[in-house]
């Protein structure tokens, strides 16, 4: 009579009859896997892609308007009208108060101000370190408001900008493209509105004035000579004093 130990099955020998069936189970969740994977990566690579290829586009082409402004002409219809200003034709002192007022480092990075970013990280700041050229990767081809996919865009956008534009190009856009005031986009409809004047006449007060909006632009009113103001006088100045301005090579209106 056999033993009972004898009649049970060997678990090493069931275990490797099982494998060959749990294996083919698993075949087609590899294949769904490795399918989706292909399928995740196509697409990334084409958007990618088509990004870079919007980018390269708007490096000599003027973007024609923003989602920011389309909601603007909504909003205020009629107001919301702005007029293309080439850099040229901007007075200096607007440049570099807007530089002086944004991104004070703006010659000196890539796209990120890690300087600026550490200093936020560390001091525990609620006061984001967006640079200019992050703020026009948003103006030109993402929306506003703050969510974790329209970052993540942003982000994408940023080194490609800062590859494929000139850093005078991405102040131009960002002035032609930047809200000062409800229903106000661009400098050439902000020296109107609010100095009855042209971008080329703006003075350093009113170039300072109309910088101070910028990080407001739906709550705050241009003030000549209030202390925010004074501080961006302050800083435009400096920037031009230690060469932090190289970048933008500033020629008088007209030239």
């Amino acid at each position: 009579m056999p033993r009972r130990s004898d009649t049970l099955p060997d678990p090493e020998a069931l275990a490797q009859s099982d494998a060959p069936r749990a294996r083919r189970r698993l075949r087609p969740l590899r294949r769904g896997a490795w399918w989706l994977a292909g399928w995740l990566r196509w697409i990334g690579l084409r958007l990618l892609a088509l990004m870079a290829a919007l980018v390269l586009l708007f490096s000599v082409v003027n973007p024609p308007t923003s989602w920011t402004i389309i909601a603007g002409q909504r909003e205020f219809p009629g107001r919301a009208e702005r007029q293309w200003t080439d850099i040229d034709d901007i007075a200096p002192q607007m440049v570099r108060a807007v530089v002086a007022a944004e991104d004070a480092n703006f010659c000196r990075h890539w796209g990120f101000d890690m300087v600026e970013i550490r200093r936020v990280i560390a001091s525990g700041s609620s006061r984001g370190a967006s640079t200019i050229t992050q703020q026009t990767a948003k103006n030109v081809f993402l929306w506003q408001g703050r969510s974790w996919p329209r970052k993540a865009l942003e982000t994408l956008y940023t080194p490609m900008i800062e590859a494929l534009w000139s850093k005078r190009r991405i102040v131009e856009v960002y002035l032609n493209l930047a809200e000062f005031g409800r229903g106000v986009f661009g400098v050439h409809a902000a020296a109107q509105h609010y100095f009855k004047t042209t971008p080329d006449r703006l003075t350093m007060a009113q170039a300072a004035a109309l910088a101070s909006i910028l990080p407001a632009p739906k709550t705050r009113n241009p003030q000549t000579g209030s202390a925010r103001t004074r501080a961006i006088v302050s800083g435009a100045r400096t920037i031009q004093a230690d060469g932090r301005d190289s970048c933008l090579v500033l020629l008088p209106p007209g030239r």
